[in-house]
């Protein structure tokens, strides 16, 4: 049992027996919703949602120690050793991620600062997501999403509930809200306009972002969102690889790390080109340690490819760990004539009535198509990456076939 007090320091975790897989499945739940609200906090510049991002890294911090305590009891001899250390290496890499997270949210909480610029640029870059704690009076209070049905409805979802010391992550239909829950939301800024005062009780004020002053700055900051954008592609498809058991996509992680290294060099030029004009240079030390951060994230992605790089193999359990998280990633293949061939992809989300996100497409002739932006038409032989639940995902690889 670990416990974690931020005032006094980290205090004792001991062992006491814990499923593996359970274990796994909360630490990959848990070091993506990190990567959302890190970036997050840092759009809004929001000093409560960089404190769950804190809080969550803790809670991570006990995570893998008792993920390390349970996998070393395992361990019985040199056989057993070699298949799980790979699972050594996926719960370093989320570790890490979550490192990573905490180090980006330090940006608001030690207030290191970020050009306004920054905020505009990742504006586009991400989804709106925001905290709001549900009012005793709100009309959502007491009823299921699905009673409620904000997806639908407003494009909104609950990514996240946050009820006392425990969590929710990717809460489903049947998930009850309560007053007092800490929600975290994502969606169109219109959408979450029109969610938070029935939530809440207050109206949300988003900010009016600046645009960039300086043209070296403007491309260092294009630079960093195309990292954002190309790292958290690769956790998911580390992800995918190690459900799959799939070395092309394990090769595309590579790719994209190698990508997002040569990106982390092009972006640290653009930047202290733009430090010679800008007014304040020391404004820009957030922008270095986010791009640092970044780049970390895609370092972490590669480890968690290690097995099925290096044909080890993946352990059961990290397997049953990635099949039963909250949400899966699903790599499907547009059969020509099939429902989806010729289905437009607008922000992510397909013109289905299934609630699947679009995070990537392999275009043969084209490449990767990446990111929140994807805006396009399915093709027969379009590789697509996509997140969701089980149900869903299912549906959706029933209308690609």
């Amino acid at each position: 049992m670990g416990r974690f007090d931020g005032r006094d320091g980290p205090l004792s975790v001991r062992y006491e027996p814990a499923s593996v897989k359970d274990l796994l499945v909360e630490m990959k739940d848990t070091a993506e919703l990190l990567i959302d609200l890190s970036y997050s906090a840092v759009l809004h510049g929001s000093p409560t949602i960089a404190h769950e991002v804190v809080e969550l890294e803790h809670r991570m911090d006990v995570l893998q120690m008792r993920a390390r305590m349970s996998l070393m009891l395992a361990a019985r001899s040199p056989d057993e050793a070699e298949t799980l250390a790979p699972v050594l290496g996926v719960v370093g890499a989320a570790d890490k991620i979550s490192d990573a997270a905490g180090d980006i949210a330090k940006i608001v909480t030690e207030e290191i600062g970020l050009p306004d610029a920054m905020r505009g640029a990742l504006t586009e870059g991400v989804e709106t997501l925001v905290r709001a704690t549900v009012s005793p009076d709100s009309a959502y209070a007491g009823r299921t999403l699905k009673d409620i049905d904000l997806e639908s409805k407003t494009g909104v979802r609950v990514i996240a509930i946050r009820r006392d010391d425990d969590w929710v992550f990717n809460p489903g239909p049947k998930t009850r809200i309560e007053a007092g829950d800490v929600t975290l939301l994502r969606g169109p800024e219109t959408g979450v306009a029109d969610v938070h005062p029935t939530l809440t009780g207050d109206p949300f004020e988003p900010s009016d972002p600046p645009e960039p002053a300086i043209d070296d700055l403007e491309r260092a900051v294009d630079s960093i969102v195309l990292m954002k954008n190309l790292s958290e592609l690769a956790v998911d498809l580390a992800y995918g690889s190690v459900l799959f058991d799939n070395e092309a996509l394990a090769e595309e992680v590579s790719n994209l790390e190698i990508e997002v290294d040569a990106l982390q060099s092009r972006f640290e030029a653009w930047t202290l080109r733009a430090a010679r004009e800008a007014d304040d240079p020391v404004s820009l030390r957030g922008l270095i340690h986010l791009g640092v951060a970044t780049e970390e994230i895609s370092d972490a992605a590669l480890e968690i490819t290690e097995g099925v790089m290096r044909d080890i193999g993946v352990h059961p359990v990290v397997e049953m760990a990635v099949q039963e998280s909250d949400e899966i990633i699903t790599r499907t293949v547009v059969g020509e004539g099939s429902d989806l061939d010729g289905t437009l992809v607008e922000a992510g989300i397909p013109a289905t009535d299934i609630s699947t996100s679009v995070i990537a497409i392999r275009r043969p002739d084209e490449g990767w198509l990446v990111g929140h932006d994807i805006d396009t038409t399915l093709r027969a032989g379009d590789a697509v990456i996509s997140k969701g639940t089980r149900t869903s995902a299912a549906e959706f690889e029933a209308l690609a076939a």
